[in-house]
């Protein structure tokens, strides 16, 4: 059995490489891989896709603050929005993961399956909403913020594919409504760590070395690896054919899905 916590450094070095290249955060891309690790280990199915959000988010907490600081060394970052938005986005995505822990893991997978379904064709097809309008007032924002969190929590994701889609649609340049996803991503992380860390509780059915869903060998060895392998993708995302490597990424995501899919109903 312990050559699993083998998987969770190798899982960190693809993890930090995409998100660095892509811009995508830990939920796309690490749960179905834990989902599927988790099951193999022969943890209780019932808690499996729970453990695996858990972790995933508790991750994508330490990798948002090195993308937002960075963006915001740019000048990238509009706080004006973050500030606006971040209220909603803790409340939505703690209420979100509070959510998903009393959901039974079948339901809860196919939410999952159906939104990142929906980002691997944001990707395939490179979906960018026209500019239609201007930024709402607050109460708008503070809408937005929550949607956003509450769906972010049961992918344990940053919500960038979500709130980047939304600021492009309210006239905000791409550069700066790729910055201010990353900053939002904090929120969004931090409050989805407590959430799901509250929401496991004291379950004695959870296996060993988990911190309500967190389960602490992976989110180490993840993150050992993980933060070191993110500026490495970033810096080949300037020399890479970036567009068609997306779409490639978006396609192996719909097959992560599919896969995830099929243990479900087999």
């Amino acid at each position: 059995m312990s050559w699993w916590w083998l998987s969770y450094p190798l899982l960190g070095i693809f993890g930090g490489f995409v998100a660095g290249l892509f811009g995508v955060g830990g939920g796309m891309t690490l749960v179905p891989f834990m989902y599927m690790i988790f099951l193999a280990q022969g943890m209780p199915a019932e808690h499996v896709i729970h453990l695996s959000l858990g972790t995933s988010m508790a991750t994508i907490l330490l990798t948002s603050i090195s993308s937002m600081r960075a963006h915001h060394a740019h000048g990238a970052v509009n706080w004006t929005i973050v500030r606006a938005m971040a209220p909603a986005l803790v409340i939505g995505t703690f209420g979100g993961s509070q959510l998903a822990g009393q959901v039974p893991t079948r339901p809860l997978t196919l939410v999952f399956v159906v939104i990142v379904y929906y980002a691997a064709a944001q990707m395939i097809l490179d979906a960018r909403p026209k500019p239609h309008r201007g930024l709402p007032e607050t109460t708008g924002l503070l809408a937005a913020g929550g949607l956003i969190g509450i769906v972010s929590s049961l992918v344990a994701a940053g919500g960038g594919f979500l709130s980047v889609p939304f600021m492009l649609f309210c006239n905000v340049p791409l550069h700066t409504a790729v910055g201010t996803s990353a900053a939002l991503g904090f929120p969004i992380a931090l409050a989805g760590t407590i959430g799901y860390v509250v929401a496991g509780g004291q379950d004695p059915t959870l296996p060993a070395f988990t911190l309500g869903y967190i389960y602490l060998p992976a989110f180490a060895g993840i993150v050992a690896l993980s933060t070191l392998m993110a500026p490495v993708g970033a810096r080949l995302a300037h020399r890479l054919p970036l567009k068609k490597l997306k779409r490639a990424f978006g396609a192996f995501l719909a097959l992560l899905a599919t896969k995830m899919l099929l243990n479900l109903v087999n």
